[in-house]
């Protein structure tokens, strides 16, 4: 069987992160933490000698800012996609998580629930978030059948990745954080996917914050 490995990792801290603002496709920029934790990040690689075939990166700025350190120190230049994306969270884009409850109380309640089909009124609903997730991690593992995939994303969407490796359902409460700047390797052998390991950390001086756009 031929095994194809992804190294997930989440784009570094944004203002927005540290403010507890929910960011969904909202294109924020990393804060000077998250600038130092990318290079941090690029610099760990390195220092682990890790060798992968190719570098995929989500298009929103705090996902290529995260990956411009490794297109950097490896010489290679990241692919962007835009499937890669955050999940879309519609009229909550924006809002902190203090504000939501107040401002869309109706839509706050339905997000926390993990309603499958709620679109969050112009948003992705779980279940379109996870089709979108699942066919572009299809794509790229298709296309390089064998190989090491280094993908530069964000919390949501690992969180996705996670229970479509590992099987846990998507109206359940998330079982995993998913650290700004962190690691995390998910494989497939050919016939199903798995989780090796998550939510490493080691590589960063300072807090790594969790994700918050579910």
């Amino acid at each position: 069987m031929t095994t194809t490995r992804f190294c997930l990792v989440r784009h570094g801290e944004t203002d927005w992160n540290a403010s507890h603002r929910l960011q969904g496709h909202t294109d924020i920029k990393l804060n000077s933490h998250g600038l130092t934790q990318a290079k941090q990040l690029a610099q760990a690689l390195k220092k682990i000698n890790l060798q992968f075939d190719v570098l995929y990166t989500s298009d929103l700025q705090r996902a290529e800012q995260t990956a411009n350190p490794i297109e950097i120190l490896y010489e290679v230049t990241a692919i962007k996609h835009s499937a890669l994306r955050e999940r879309h969270l519609g009229a909550l884009q924006g809002l902190t998580t203090k504000e939501a409850p107040t401002l869309e109380p109706d839509l706050w309640r339905s997000h926390l629930s993990r309603s499958l089909h709620e679109e969050l009124r112009g948003g992705e609903s779980i279940l379109q978030f996870a089709n979108r997730i699942n066919l572009v991690l299809e794509e790229i593992r298709q296309k390089h059948s064998g190989k090491t995939i280094l993908l530069v994303s964000h919390g949501g969407a690992l969180d996705m990745m996670y229970r479509l490796s590992s099987g846990q359902g998507l109206d359940t409460e998330k079982l995993v954080q998913v650290p700004n700047a962190s690691l995390n390797w998910i494989s497939h052998d050919g016939s199903h996917w798995k989780v090796d390991s998550w939510a490493d950390t080691r590589h960063l001086a300072g807090l790594a914050l969790d994700n918050l756009d579910l």
